[in-house]
């Protein structure tokens, strides 16, 4: 098991500093910043920004993806397969395809000391406040007060 997280460790600061070269000033990242396998980090444009501060960790599959701002408190821990996306397409005009309509962006914050489940989907503008935990296969659209513990439920049908 050390073994492992021994090459996790290495792997990740071979990466961050990979992504350093890549985005220079527009990805900032602290102390003890890892991830696993999969881990995917995408800026786009002039605006786009990533800052991950000290303690984050990323598990399998992950993906942030930013053309405006993103920025994760210290201690975040994030579940296998999370997404993370500060825009979305344009695609009200149906005169033109969507893939060449553009796109529209807001910031994204995430607090410090948080859990975000596997298979959670975060989308542009959301503020998730500090010591909160997003339960698994939630897709957050909206602001997470601090201390919140957000899960989706499904009613089960007995037959």
């Amino acid at each position: 098991m050390i073994l492992f997280k021994l090459y996790f460790h290495l792997n990740a600061y071979f990466y961050l500093f990979l992504y350093k070269i890549i985005y220079g000033t527009s990805f900032q990242f602290g102390k003890k910043v890892t991830f696993r396998k999969g881990f995917t980090l995408m800026i786009g444009g002039r605006e786009g920004k990533v800052i991950i501060s000290d303690g984050v960790f990323f598990n399998n599959y992950c993906s942030v993806c930013s053309i405006n701002k993103i920025e994760i408190g210290k201690n975040t821990i994030f579940g296998e397969n999370v997404k993370i996306y500060d825009h979305n397409h344009n695609y009200k005009n149906t005169s033109v395809l969507i893939k060449n309509q553009g796109y529209n962006s807001k910031p994204i914050i995430i607090g410090e000391n948080c859990w975000i489940g596997s298979n959670v989907v975060i989308l542009k503008g959301v503020k998730i406040g500090a010591n909160s935990v997003i339960g698994a296969g939630c897709v957050i659209f909206k602001d997470v007060e601090p201390g919140s513990v957000i899960v989706n439920q499904q009613s089960l049908i007995n037959i």
